[in-house]
């Protein structure tokens, strides 16, 4: 960690849930094979997509997202949204989630592919990170905060010009059970681009009906280590609730904007979310004319967020 704001989350291999079925090893090697092979056709449909606009290489794409789900073993469900699932390409806007696993990525494009804020660590994944630097997006260097103002530059201008952007406000995965607080930085992107936020909330259950937290990519695992816990999942199901639009100009200022679209996520969901802790901060000694102090940090300086 490079810096003392980085978005950090408490969530580690305890908050994992039990009792999940499995598949044998011959379905998980399946699964990676096939997520391999959705892959590298996607690749070679690059020069198709190339050629295609609108409507056309929006069903394509999406078609390649919801390929990868079912070679995982994913089932997707949709609850809500029909305006935004139908809405014609060229209107802008800033699509936010609760974060919880690299599911969410492909889940988010299996709806609507768009253009994404990702960290660059994202670009050199296997699997996934192909496809999110062939689908345009947009890479947020966390441990350099000085390129943040251009980056949000950037986001800025994507929006303007009428891309949908995807980005995860609480700036790291949670287990799915606890969350964390919407960051406002991003929020101002939507606020210069003059575009609406659209929040989508994310949850995973297992056939019996059960959340659980099994996919979330948590704590210093590997990618390689959520990836073999996905495929080893029996009857996973992936619930994307689609929110109500968050209009342009319905907030004052971002941290308002980003509280709005906090607040329609946990009013679907139901989680628990665990506060930004303040950091205190005491003079270095005492003295006659002066006593020890205490003093809340400015909102910027919050552990876990970049505002």
């Amino acid at each position: 960690m490079s810096h003392a704001w980085m978005p950090a989350s408490p969530c580690g291999d305890g908050c994992l849930t039990e009792g999940a079925a499995t598949v044998s090893f011959a379905r998980r090697v399946l699964r990676f094979a096939s997520a391999i092979g959705v892959v590298l056709a996607a690749l070679l449909t690059v020069p198709l997509l190339l050629g295609l606009r609108g409507r056309g290489r929006e069903r394509l794409v999406r078609a390649i997202f919801r390929s990868v789900l079912r070679a995982f073993g994913v089932k997707l469900f949709v609850r809500g949204g029909a305006d935004f699932l139908a809405a014609p390409a060229g209107r802008g806007a800033l699509v936010v989630n609760n974060h919880i696993s690299w599911l969410d990525i492909v889940a988010i494009n299996a709806l609507r592919p768009m253009r994404a804020l990702a960290k660059v660590e994202i670009g050199s994944w296997p699997v996934l990170g192909t496809l999110v630097r062939r689908g345009g997006s947009i890479f947020l260097d966390r441990e350099r905060l000085r390129t943040l103002p251009a980056t949000m530059t950037e986001l800025a201008d994507a929006l303007r010009s009428g891309s949908l952007v995807n980005v995860t406000p609480e700036g790291t995965t949670w287990c799915g059970l606890a969350s964390g607080r919407f960051t406002s930085a991003t929020f101002q992107a939507a606020i210069d681009g003059g575009v609406p936020v659209r929040p989508i909330a994310l949850r995973y259950r297992l056939a019996d009906g059960r959340e659980t937290s099994m996919p979330a990519f948590i704590g210093p695992e590997s990618l390689i280590a959520s990836l073999r816990r996905v495929a080893s999942l029996r009857g996973l199901v992936l619930e994307a609730h689609v929110c109500p639009e968050i209009a342009p100009g319905r907030a004052e200022d971002r941290r308002s904007l980003a509280a709005l679209a906090e607040a329609s996520v946990h009013s679907v969901l139901g989680t628990v979310r665990i506060p930004a802790q303040g950091r205190r901060r005491v003079s270095p000694a005492p003295t006659a004319k002066a006593s020890v102090e205490t003093a809340e940090p400015h909102p910027a300086h919050r552990a876990g967020s970049v505002a």
